[in-house]
């Protein structure tokens, strides 16, 4: 009877027919001890190379990475292969749920008959209310046009139909909830892209201003396409954009640059006061983003107003990455931060200062403290964040974008150039907001023909950054997917770092409309802090919540301090008993941090007058300008 090859031996043969070269000797056909005892010696780790490990002989790799970058190009760095196995999940689960087709069936035919019924009630009585409002958020259907025949009906079917596709989209069993979120998402933006709104012969406010001008604003809409066409495909930011340049209409605070390593210039205000508090603020924005959204128009920005508040301030401005960049990693942002830090101490000696903290350059601060609570650094006199998330199980509407098929995506895309575009980090942001961002400027500028105001936040939006390949890949799979931070995992300085070795007093800023941070996940501070945290939750996005400069009408904030020994709250009882006031939260965050600070200094020098950290140009210095 012929002898059976051991499963050992044939991987090693297939290896050999794969690799042309033997596998490594295991020791089975030696005189060893083991295999004279006739026992199963446990293989050396790594002993043979499986055909799956064997060398890319045919960059089979590369064809794939290739492929998808291209591929990326087209659908702006959304990858269509998690989105396919999303619906294919939600589509099998679907089909085995009769009970949910039944209930979907049913549903469909109660709405056919609530339209019907208000088209009979229109007929008599063209003021009959409709029989479906639009969602507070949406502001597509106000014109007075939408309220007559047969536009009503039109609107109306089309909100009723939004409806069904959420029914159908949620509560299935066997679906993940996120997965759910997902196929609700996107079936939204499909039906955004066929709303009754967008169209000149179903959007009666377009249809009665194309009849009034004689087409006169379709074919301006049209250069204005044209226009935006042409300084997309060139490299320039949109139409407007050149009345809000730094130095001159924007970011025009005085000031030096200080410091200038490979990813970050440090800026130094020139103080305007007498007298300056004994503590400097160093802050830190997103490197997503330019730092001047802190520095926008003199009459909103949050810098003049803490430099007149006698503080001073230091300012992180990040470098616009190329594809040289493409190797810089997480590690080397925060050696470039705790460069930063140096060159305050340096300038600033013997003195602590408050740590800021803006988005990512939040999460960035608070990993970075934790390492120096852990190391015994004691440089930090406080920590604010501004809509800063430090726990990421629940990252609101950007989890949609942000899985393993996703990274992996994206992960080719920036292999190919090298790092990831500010239009293609744009486009999902403005997927979240499409109505507004996308198709409310599609109706406004190129049907209408009427081209909206630019204003200082609004250019500044359109002045983003670029992030290199290894960073933004480490930071989606350790800090997003993989939530080290919250769990302990991260690790700086070959340890990790835990949030709640924070000792400092801590401010943390978030807003009601974050579709970016949302405030109950920024909340989550509370659950990973060992520390005194004031949380203040203000109206207002992302951004507007942010620049809320005292004298802005509608701002209203809540502010409550949890006690380092105090029991935990939920977001929602923490909304029922926070202090309610009204105003730019501004000043509480500037009467926080006078608590906190010594007594008034005499003014630093701007720099410390030789290198590395002399006064090296005026602000806003060279790297935000960069494109």
């Amino acid at each position: 009877m012929p002898e059976t090859k051991s499963e050992t031996e044939y991987i090693k043969s297939e290896a050999i027919e794969e690799t042309g070269r033997d596998a490594p000797d295991t020791g089975e056909a030696s005189g060893s001890k083991e295999a004279d005892s006739g026992l199963d010696a446990e293989p050396p780790e790594l002993v043979y190379t499986s055909p799956i490990e064997a060398p890319d002989r045919y960059s089979t790799k590369s064809l794939d990475r290739a492929a998808n970058a291209h591929l990326a190009r087209f659908t702006l760095g959304v990858s269509p292969y998690g989105l396919s196995s999303v619906f294919y999940t939600w589509w099998a689960h679907l089909l085995g749920s009769p009970g949910k087709q039944v209930q979907l069936m049913e549903k469909a035919a109660r709405k056919a008959m609530r339209l019907g019924i208000y088209a009979g009630e229109v007929a008599r009585d063209p003021n009959a209310p409709p029989c479906i409002d639009p969602l507070p958020h949406d502001h597509r259907f106000e014109h007075e046009g939408w309220t007559r025949w047969p536009h009503n009906l039109i609107y109306q079917s089309f909100l009723l139909t939004q409806q069904w596709w959420y029914n159908a989209a949620c509560d299935i069993d066997g679906v993940r909830e996120r997965d759910e979120r997902v196929v609700s998402f996107i079936s939204r933006q499909m039906l955004d892209m066929m709303s009754p709104s967008n169209f000149v012969a179903t959007n009666p406010e377009v249809a009665q201003t194309t009849l009034r001008e004689g087409g006169t604003n379709l074919l301006r809409g049209y250069q204005n396409f044209l226009e935006d066409w042409e300084r997309a495909i060139s490299g320039k930011l949109p139409v407007g954009t050149e009345d809000y340049l730094p130095g001159r209409d924007v970011a025009t605070t005085p000031g030096k640059v200080v410091f200038r390593n490979r990813l970050l210039e440090l800026i130094q205000y020139t103080p305007t006061t007498k007298a300056v508090k004994a503590e400097p603020i160093l802050i830190v924005p997103a490197w997503i983003m330019k730092y001047y959204i802190l520095d926008l128009s003199p009459d909103n920005s949050l810098v003049k107003h803490l430099v007149e508040q006698g503080f001073t301030v230091f300012m992180v401005s990040w470098r616009n990455p190329t594809a040289e960049d493409r190797d810089k990693g997480m590690d080397d942002y925060f050696e470039a931060v705790a460069e930063a830090m140096g060159a305050v101490s340096a300038i600033v000696p013997d003195r602590k200062f408050h740590g800021v903290g803006y988005c990512l350059g939040g999460t960035l601060m608070a990993a970075k403290a934790a390492q120096m609570a852990r190391d015994g650094d004691d440089r930090l006199a406080t920590l604010t964040f501004f809509a800063t998330q430090t726990d990421f199980e629940e990252p609101g509407e950007l989890q949609l974008f942000v899985s393993e098929s996703e990274v992996a995506f994206l992960e080719n895309m920036m292999w190919d150039q090298g790092y990831l575009d500010t239009k293609q980090m744009a486009g999902a942001f403005q997927l979240l907001r499409s109505a507004d961002l996308i198709w409310s400027r599609y109706i406004h500028e190129y049907l209408m023909g009427r081209r909206q105001g630019m204003f200082d936040l609004m250019a500044w939006n359109a002045d983003a950054t670029r992030m290199p390949f290894k960073m933004h890949s480490e930071y989606l799979r350790k800090i997003f997917l993989g939530n080290e931070l919250a769990e302990g995992k991260y690790r700086l300085g070959g340890k990790p770092v835990l949030v709640r070795d924070i000792d400092v007093p801590i401010f943390c800023v978030s807003t009601t409309s974050d579709h970016v941070a949302p405030w109950q996940s920024v909340y989550k501070l509370h659950l990973l802090a060992d520390t005194p945290v004031t949380f203040v939750l203000t109206n207002g996005g992302h951004n507007a919540g942010i620049v809320s400069e005292p004298g802005h009408k509608g701002r209203e904030f809540q502010i409550r301090t949890t006690g380092e020994n105090e029991p935990y709250m939920s977001p929602e009882a923490w909304q029922a008993s926070a202090e309610r006031q009204e105003g730019s939260w501004w000043p509480a965050w500037v009467e926080w941090l006078d608590q906190r600070s010594g007594k008034a200094v005499k003014p630093p020098k701007l720099g410390t007058g030789k290198a590395p950290f002399q006064a090296i140009e005026n602000a806003p210095g060279s790297y935000v300008f960069q494109r």
